[in-house]
């Protein structure tokens, strides 16, 4: 069993084992934060299916800007439907996007994705729709709470590059 080692600092380094969990404990941080994105674009699409099909029921973490798009589309009538389906599912797209981004750790993923996901909680409070409401200010806090372990995971991975290597952009 070996000790910690010590840097050209002086100061001790911690394990590669301690490092490595660092590492995957932020990893899973991040992924979790990210992963609200992918959720709120697939039952925003699923929103979208219910309304067009006249359930009457929808989930309230889909996305207000779906509602919205789902409301004008029963205006339309049934051109409408295929439209709504294009345009919800263009916005959903993006969220999948912010996702993708976000989970492999890219700051301005959460940062983009989070403002518009801030501007649709808006969209929901025009239907007065509070209870959505609530759930996007739960959900954005969720997904600031994946961006922050954006800067331990940073430091996790470069705890753990040994001196010397070269370094490689991700």
């Amino acid at each position: 069993m070996s000790g910690p080692g010590f840097g050209l600092s002086g100061t001790p380094q911690p394990s590669i084992a301690n490092a490595l969990e660092q590492k995957l404990r932020a990893e899973r941080v991040v992924k979790a934060g990210a992963n609200w994105f992918i959720t709120v674009a697939v039952l925003s699409m699923i929103n979208s299916v219910l309304s067009m099909s006249g359930a009457g029921i929808r989930f309230i973490f889909g996305l207000g800007i779906a509602e919205f798009v789902d409301a004008l589309a029963h205006q339309a009538g049934q051109s409408g439907f295929a439209l709504d389906l294009i345009i919800n599912g263009f916005v959903a797209g993006v969220f999948v996007i912010f996702w993708n981004f976000a989970r492999k750790g890219q700051q301005w993923a959460f940062l983009v994705g989070t403002a518009l996901y801030a501007l649709d909680g808006l969209v929901m409070l025009y239907f007065k729709d509070f209870l959505a409401v609530a759930f996007h200010g739960y959900g954005l806090y969720r997904i600031y709470s994946g961006m922050s372990g954006i800067s331990a995971l940073r430091s996790a991975e470069a705890s753990m590059v040994p001196a010397g290597a070269p370094i490689q952009p991700s």
